[in-house]
């Protein structure tokens, strides 16, 4: 039976680190608005442009696996994969979807060093989709303990049910192409907070 539900990958440690990163800034430019409201007014943009970063490449970022299709979300843009178009799972630098268009890596879902293999215990390399394993071995990138292979574990589950339900066999597609959207307001908000950034500083 293949699962219905809506699975999302999103590293813990972007969260806090991005919530930290806000946290810091807002209380640095409340607390100096406080002091001196016209010193601070040149850091503002500033502040707010790394708080947007931090949020953009360690929030927002994210492996989404629906019954439709797999979304790889990364900092500049989304990238849309329905399951008949994904040809191979891999996990080498970064969880990666191949397709007959090109191949796409998913920021969210880095792959370790390569030592971490030796420090993993057996449970970590066993009871994984059959696809993990590559001539009986897998990649570090393949461990459930990795943000690679978490993310890869729930591709590779999902494309298994499907594939063992004979959905894959004769797919019909709505779209062949991935679809790709560019965070349009995101990287516009960059731009024009770096611009003020560069202006404000140029003028102190």
């Amino acid at each position: 039976m293949v699962s219905q539900e809506t699975m999302v990958y999103r590293p813990g440690f972007g969260r806090v680190l991005t919530i930290a990163i806000g946290v810091l800034g807002a209380a640095l430019i409340l607390l100096s608005l406080v002091h001196n409201p016209r010193a601070t007014v040149p850091y503002i943009a500033p502040v707010a442009f790394v708080v947007l970063w931090v949020w953009a490449a360690y929030w927002r970022p994210a492996v989404i696996v629906s019954p439709a299709s797999v979304e790889i979300r990364n900092v500049l843009r989304t990238i849309e994969l329905p399951w008949p178009t994904i040809q191979r799972v891999e996990t080498r630098y970064a969880l990666t979807l191949y397709t007959a268009v090109g191949d796409f890596s998913a920021w969210a879902a880095p792959a370790p060093g390569r030592n971490t293999v030796t420090k993993a215990s057996k449970a970590e390399t066993t009871g994984l989709p059959s696809s993990t394993y590559q001539s009986g071995t897998i990649r570090p990138g393949d461990l459930a303990s990795s943000a690679s292979g978490q993310a890869a574990l729930m591709v590779r589950t999902r494309w298994e049910e499907l594939r063992d339900a004979g959905l894959l066999d004769n797919p019909q597609v709505e779209f062949a192409a991935p679809r790709v959207q560019w965070h349009t307001v995101t990287l516009i908000a960059l731009a024009v907070l770096a611009a003020a950034s560069v202006a404000t500083i140029v003028l102190l």
